[in-house]
């Protein structure tokens, strides 16, 4: 039983290398991606998509009072360490005007009267009661302060918290507390946070915007998760996307020297704090508390502007209220959406040609990236690495296997066709996989035959150099037509040249190509005429002119000849008919002349001349013939 056409020959390799590709394509990128080497090349167009986006959306739920420039030279003589009176008055603003929670973005390891008391001075009641504004905004449950996870000596982490005077004030000791840890990507740039720092039963390891979030919103910092949203944050090590709002300066923010004016309560700026969360954050210019985030990567010579501390908490806790960030897009969309790409990709870069196929492939890349951004404009992170991974996979694996295979089988077609066809055909050769039979076959084709007239008077009259100058050049034109109109140019026999059309190719439409070929044959001679009678002037040689005919019908094609020259070409009746037409053009006195047979295989729009019969060598009967006209 045979196979089906589909699965036979060049189809059937065709579609291996088509599955092999898209399969090899698709394993690549998913085991790179998995293997999470594609992480930084994602990082780069993620923190693209940031500083294209500009501002996001605007912030509603955090803020940030800045200890800046402003507020330390309101208090220029008052050294930091002893500003919890004005800490203290600070957060009594934002009490009275009705924010959720208040979180201390400084760190203090002692307080004012154990550093006094450290120094041996005697006790005062000044240095006992120095903080006491600040000790009861602590005890009123509002207000988070900041530890940080260490190195000690020993390599081994450890916890630099609050003063222990401090710690005794908070309504829930060390629970009050949010450590305020910020771990960049390994290219030092700031895109995630951890809810949970340090995930251990009994012990205070919830991250510092966590902490005011649960502060603000009566949530248990004790408790194994918690929900906002439709996002479930757990008590475990668990790294969470930053949404942030916009680049630096997006939060909200208010200098804290307003916060201390005695009408404060009255300024716009100030009331704009109600209801929000609110980190009092160092942001004078000589704070190091500053982060490289995605707005911070250089992109056409822009700044690295840094981001403060507290506005990348800030950052954070927005996510965390707003239940918006970006999310990676379900793998059970993004891998189907991958393998179409591949499948349309391996198909158009099996059929272009490799330049081509680049600038599909860059284009669907170019496409990918588009995508991607708008969907990162709705929260939804579509990981541009598999898709540019996959398709550049399947481009140069397509590109080796043609160079290795069918470069290969062009160069065979082109040993064997190549002086005789054009490469259109050797293309369609390729492409259709279809490969004539050497052995021998019976075809129906069209056979053309040319020649000189009077070539013997003018070969007579030239050198034989100028002889062969002479073939050479009116060869190199006519030929020209029949290998556009696919033709393969079968031999050359003196000044005469045999044409063969519909084998290798067995194009359908072959007699119509034949004729095609013999009016473009034509015209080329009358402008080698021209060509003649200036390159040999004042030689009395008559007139250039050719004779061509054309007949179809059946024909012997295959590989001929002995076993140290062969070649392809077509014996029997059809091409003696074609021979014996040719010759007959010098009795009916025209140029092209073709047989009956051609004439119907060639369809409709053939100018045409006058019509006879003529007796042909081989055949009982005369064949009838006409003219075929030219312009």
């Amino acid at each position: 039983m045979s196979s089906p056409r589909w699965l036979s020959g060049e189809r059937f390799r065709k579609l291996w290398q088509f599955l092999a590709v898209t399969v090899f394509a698709l394993l690549v990128a998913l085991g790179t991606e998995r293997m999470g080497w594609l992480q930084n090349y994602e990082n780069i167009y993620y923190d693209y998509w940031h500083q294209f986006a500009g501002v996001r959306k605007e912030s509603q739920y955090a803020a940030v009072v800045a200890v800046d420039d402003e507020t330390l030279l309101l208090y220029r003589d008052d050294p930091l360490a002893f500003w919890a009176p004005h800490f203290a008055k600070a957060m009594q603003t934002l009490n009275d005007v009705g924010t959720k929670s208040v979180g201390l973005d400084f760190i203090y390891a002692v307080s004012a009267e154990a550093w006094l008391h450290k120094l041996n001075l005697p006790d005062s009641d000044i240095s006992r009661t120095y903080d006491a504004p600040f000790r009861e905004q602590l005890a009123q449950g509002k207000v988070i302060l900041i530890a940080q996870l260490v190195e000690n000596a020993l390599g081994e982490p450890d916890v630099m918290g609050p003063p222990q005077e401090h710690i005794l004030m908070l309504p829930n000791l060390d629970f009050d507390t949010g450590i305020a840890n910020l771990y960049p990507d390994d290219d030092k740039l700031v895109r995630s946070f951890l809810p949970v720092v340090r995930p251990e039963e009994n012990f205070p390891g919830v991250g510092f915007a966590l902490q005011l979030v649960l502060r603000g919103t009566g949530g248990d910092s004790r408790a194994r998760s918690w929900k906002f949203g439709n996002t479930v944050y757990t008590s475990q090590f668990d790294r969470r996307k930053i949404g942030y709002v916009g680049p630096p300066g997006s939060i909200l923010t208010v200098s804290m020297s307003k916060l201390l004016k005695p009408d404060a309560l009255s300024d716009p700026e100030v009331q704009k704090l109600k209801g929000r969360v609110v980190i009092i954050s160092p942001a004078d210019i000589g704070t190091s508390d500053r982060h490289f985030t995605p707005y911070s990567r250089s992109i056409f010579g822009s700044t690295t502007e840094p981001m403060l501390g507290g506005e990348v908490h800030a950052n954070a806790i927005e996510t965390i209220l707003s239940d918006q960030y970006p999310r990676p897009m379900s793998l059970w969309v993004m891998w189907p959406t991958l393998l179409l790409e591949l499948i349309a990709s391996v198909i158009i870069f099996q059929r272009l040609h490799p330049m081509k196929g680049l600038a599909f492939g860059l284009l669907l890349s170019s496409l990918v990236l588009l995508a991607a951004y708008t969907l990162f404009q709705r929260d939804v992170l579509l990981a541009v690495g598999p898709f540019h991974l996959a398709l550049a996979t399947a481009y140069l694996t397509t590109l080796a296997l043609r160079l290795t295979g069918e470069e290969r089988e062009r160069a065979h077609l082109k040993s064997m066709f190549g002086q005789y066809v054009s490469d259109v055909v050797v293309d369609k050769l390729i492409s259709e996989g279809q490969r004539p039979n050497l052995g021998g076959e019976k075809l129906e084709v069209s056979v053309l035959f040319s020649d000189i007239r009077n070539f013997t008077t003018i070969s007579e009259k030239l050198d034989a150099e100028e002889v062969v100058e002479m073939l050479n050049a009116y060869f190199g034109l006519t030929c020209e037509p029949i290998l556009e109109q696919g033709g393969m140019v079968n031999k050359f026999i003196g000044d005469a040249v045999m044409a063969v059309f519909g084998s290798p190719v067995p194009y359908a439409d072959h007699a119509r190509r034949a004729l095609l070929a013999a009016q473009g044959m034509a015209r080329e001679a009358e402008k080698f005429k021209l060509w003649m009678e200036q390159r040999f002037p004042d030689r009395g040689l008559p007139p250039f002119g050719i004779g061509i005919g054309v007949h179809s019908g059946m024909a012997v094609m295959g590989d001929i000849g002995s076993i140290k020259r062969r070649e392809f070409t077509a014996i029997g009746d059809t091409v003696n008919a074609a021979s014996r037409l040719e010759g007959a053009t010098k009795e009916m006195k025209c140029v092209i002349l073709a047989s009956e047979a051609a004439i119907k295989a060639g369809g409709e729009g053939i100018p045409l001349g006058r019509s006879d019969e003529i007796e042909v060598k081989g055949k009982a009967i005369k064949i009838k013939v006409f003219e075929v006209l030219f312009d």
